[in-house]
């Protein structure tokens, strides 16, 4: 998966960069050898970190959809907070994720192997 820098917030292109760094280090490369990314990390059989952080962000969305209506953790999810609203929330990045990378919706979550099935088989 590509993922397109002006979609990432500054922590995860922060994280990246530091995988990256160990990447190399643990392929026994030197900055002046210039590797691509996606070359090292099909050498070590890694993804890339933002791609393992929207798995396991949708893998949570799921688990969480599965559980009861009246259950806290997804009260929690719903629930509004006053005041002024931060820039990024996490519901609203699950939506990017479901919506614009994954074109998933709420139904495919309820079915536990197909969700972990759709969330891991998409590269």
């Amino acid at each position: 998966m590509e993922v397109r820098p002006g979609l990432l917030g500054k922590n995860v292109v922060a994280l990246q960069r530091v995988e990256m760094r160990m990447v190399t280090w643990m392929c026994g490369i030197k900055l002046k050898g210039r590797f691509p990314s996606k070359e090292l990390r099909e050498r070590l059989g890694i993804d890339d970190i933002a791609l393992v952080l929207q798995q396991n962000r949708l893998r949570w969305y799921g688990h969480v959809l599965q559980n009861e209506d009246d259950d806290w953790v997804k009260k929690c999810m719903e629930y509004e907070v006053e005041g002024p609203r931060p820039k990024r929330t996490w519901r609203g990045v699950v939506k990017e994720d479901c919506c614009r990378a994954r074109k998933l919706n709420k139904e495919d979550a309820m079915g536990h192997t197909k969700w972990r099935k759709l969330i891991k088989d998409i590269q």
